[in-house]
């Protein structure tokens, strides 16, 4: 056979031995030097693209993945060795070089084809094909609940699996016994007739010349030995003993940082037309003052020098249209544009039956709006990235949640080659989506590029982050709903404004409404920039379905529970979760005077997630005091984890729903840090306790974003079963409950 190379092999999409998640692997003749020199150092060995074995007979994982405090990293590791027979005490994970060679792949494919399943003779091709789509998207991302389900599922498992075969097969060849006969566990070949044995380490020169599996042969649930325990994460030890190393920690060795601090213009669009700089010049520590017209920037010695000195810079920004606008303009503009619409407006997402004539035939019509505001990410570490540029090279230092759309755009920015551009990535401090978009980058490297190359290390100051980054967008939806004489919903219409992803997020297949139609507005403009936030729509639209849901119930004179229920005949495993949830909160259980209990159903990233939250309401202001939750990701890889990714979804979205508003006042966002833009702290989180349902192992959700969607609505509720005032706004504090 010809010996291709990886971008040959990429542009044909065939190649004998290429396998799922290890086409771009190691095989006879193809010794892949670029990635053998990027992911192994002397004394290890590369298995396939995936996977290498230390002299120590350490078994990594390598990932197309970073590590930003969810422990999926870890989870990858562990699908890998599990499948691998790997000994789960000599097991590491590290994120792959962010060089072009890896690519997330799985992620592509899961997201464009996700029943795709061909024969191993096209196995090849396919994976050719989607690994090409992702090279041409810089698709090595985290994010979107994809890690386990895509690169776990359709990667790590595989790869796993395909480097243990070639590892036996290399013991067969060498002890003359056939395949069948070794065994493998912990990282060690058995043959039991002859009594031989080895390390893993022993063959993985041999095993990186075998053939790969195009469809290696993985295990059955009853087979699973690490999948689907609480395995110990391998990023906990060094956060605990303060060696782990985030963006902001990163130094260049044998190098003297200078730092910069930056100010943005408060309104979007706006560039600095002039500055006063004199009292900034002259302060202590500071190199030098830039006007980069959409900021300003501060270079010093120390980031305290730079930020202090960018706090006393006098600016004066261009006009932009929005320099007037606050939020009550917004929301009309909002409201203005969904009434043009009318009742067929926008752009249909799904349509079932005939809705108007459905809603004109119903016994009741409920009709509701539903309102939320921009919101922040506030990751606790601020955003960061240090650049050091030289030789017509350059390297930069920061957290991210894509390293590859980082290179592009700092190619972009330094009209350099790619291949010149080297990404270290560092642990990160929080992303939420935020720290996906590559602004630190292009910023970092303009400065960088002004004052001689570095190194230096831009950080931005929280109140540059809350008041002029990107946001989830405010939106406005509008529902109506016909229920026939029974109280059987028979109609359901929403329209609402900016449709982004998951494409999915307002639909409500699973639940049987009769007839429906959902629409989207989408040429309206946003004052604000829009980011993806943590579960994206889904954390909007669950809280605008699951109220309009209760608002039904209501309506229909039914439990909520029993409501949801009845509509939930053709959804078995919907079902099955919610009567869980329920059950664990003791629903129908009495409640004390102004407490009250609602409950939340939300699939996203192929996750089923019901929520009851028990509210007290009898100081006026909503106390959430427990939240009970019940998820059913198809399988938990690893359930601590999962339950873990529960808990802190469920806090990210509680501090939403009770304080998270980003307003506009005059343009520019008002907010500035946590004493006004505020996070649920630990005097007011309530108990939590999540229950997981394993029931469908070929078809898993995530686990990063499901627990957010539900808890806004599951708070909204209990707030009306308890007062009797139905919340239609976002966030609940400041808005007056009488009990």
């Amino acid at each position: 056979m010809n010996k291709w190379s990886r971008r040959a092999f990429i542009g044909a999409g065939v190649a004998g031995g290429a396998a799922l998640v290890v086409g771009v692997a190691i095989r006879p003749g193809n010794p892949v030097d670029s990635l053998a020199r990027d992911a192994a150092v002397e004394g290890e060995q590369l298995i396939n693209a995936w996977v290498k074995i230390g002299e120590d007979n350490v078994v990594t994982a390598i990932t197309p993945h970073t590590e930003m405090g969810q422990g999926a990293l870890s989870t990858l590791a562990q699908m890998l060795a599990d499948e691998m027979d790997a000994d789960w005490d000599k097991v590491e994970v590290m994120s792959a070089p962010a060089n072009g060679d890896y690519v997330s792949s799985e992620m592509a494919r899961l997201f464009v084809a996700p029943d795709l399943d061909v024969g191993a003779w096209l196995e090849p091709t396919v994976d050719g094909v989607f690994k090409n789509l992702s090279y041409m998207m810089d698709l090595y991302l985290t994010g979107g609940s994809f890690s386990i389900r895509s690169t776990g599922q359709r990667g790590m498992r595989v790869a796993g699996a395909a480097a243990r075969e070639m590892l036996v097969a290399a013991a067969a060849d060498a002890w003359d016994v056939p395949a069948g006969e070794i065994t493998t566990e912990k990282s060690r070949l058995y043959h039991k007739a002859s009594g031989k044995s080895a390390d893993y380490a022993d063959f993985a020169v041999a095993a990186a010349d075998q053939s790969l599996p195009a469809k290696p042969t993985l295990k059955t649930v009853d087979e699973f030995k690490l999948m689907g325990t609480s395995a110990q994460r391998l990023d906990i030890p060094s956060k605990v003993n303060g060696t782990a190393q985030y963006g902001i920690d990163a130094t260049v060795p044998g190098q003297k940082i200078k730092y910069a601090a930056v100010l943005s213009s408060p309104v979007p669009g706006a560039v600095a037309d002039s500055m006063d700089d004199t009292e900034a010049r002259s302060m202590r520590g500071v190199e030098t003052v830039l006007n980069m017209g959409s900021f300003i920037a501060v270079v010093a010695d120390s980031y305290w020098h730079a930020q202090q000195a960018a706090n006393a810079v006098s600016v004066t920004y261009s006009q932009t249209p929005t320099d007037g606008l606050d939020q009550a303009g917004m929301f009309a503009t909002f409201d203005k544009a969904l009434n043009e619409a009318g009742t067929n407006g926008g752009d249909t997402l799904f349509e079932q039956g005939n809705t108007g004539r459905a809603l004109e035939k119903a016994s009741t019509v409920i009709e509701a709006e539903y309102q939320v505001p921009f919101l922040a990410h506030a990751c606790m570490e601020p955003m960061n990235c240090t650049v050091w540029i030289r030789d017509g090279k350059a390297d930069f230092w920061l957290g991210t949640q894509a390293p590859l759309r980082c290179r592009t755009a700092a190619a972009d920015i330094l009209d350099i080659g790619l291949d010149d551009i080297t990404i270290h990535m560092q642990q990160m401090g929080g992303g939420f989506g935020r720290r996906s978009a590559t602004d630190m980058v292009e910023m970092a490297a303009r400065v960088a590029k002004e004052v001689g190359g570095g190194p230096l290390k831009l950080i931005w100051s929280r109140e540059e982050d809350i008041q002029k980054a990107a946001y989830r967008n405010a939106t406005t939806s509008r529902f109506r709903g016909g229920l026939d004489e029974a109280g059987k919903p028979v109609a359901w219409d929403n329209v609402f404004l900016f449709h982004n992803d998951p494409a999915d997020a307002s639909f409500v297949s699973y639940y049987d409404t009769g007839s429906q139609h959902i629409r989207a507005l989408s040429d309206v403009d946003l004052p604000l920039p829009f980011w993806a936030w943590r579960s994206v729509d889904h954390s909007q639209h669950g809280f605008f379905v699951e109220s309009f849901v209760d608002e039904m119930a209501q309506a229909a004179g039914k439990d909520p529970v029993e409501f949801r229920l009845s509509m939930l005949g053709n959804s078995p495993r919907f079902a099955t979760v919610l009567k869980k949830a329920a059950a664990m909160a003791d629903w129908g259980s009495a409640q004390p005077a102004g407490h009250g209990r609602g409950v939340a159903l939300v699939r996203s990233f192929n996750t089923i997630v019901a929520m009851v939250a028990e509210v007290d309401m009898t100081r006026g202001a909503p106390r959430v005091r427990k939240v009970f939750c019940c998820a059913d990701p198809g399988y938990a890889m690893n359930p601590d984890g999962f339950t873990a990714q529960m808990e802190g979804g469920i806090i990210y979205g509680l501090t939403a729903a009770l304080h998270g508003e980003i307003s506009i006042r005059n343009g520019a966002v008002e907010q500035s840090n946590f004493h006004d833009y505020e996070m649920v702290r630990m005097d007011e989180a309530p108990d939590i306790v999540v229950e997981i349902i394993n029931g469908n192992p070929e078809d898993i959700g995530g686990g990063g974003e499901p627990g957010t969607p539900p808890i806004a609505p599951a708070v909204a509720n209990a707030i009306f079963n308890a007062t009797g005032v139905r919340p239609r706004k976002l966030p609940l504090s400041g808005q007056s409950f009488s009990v």
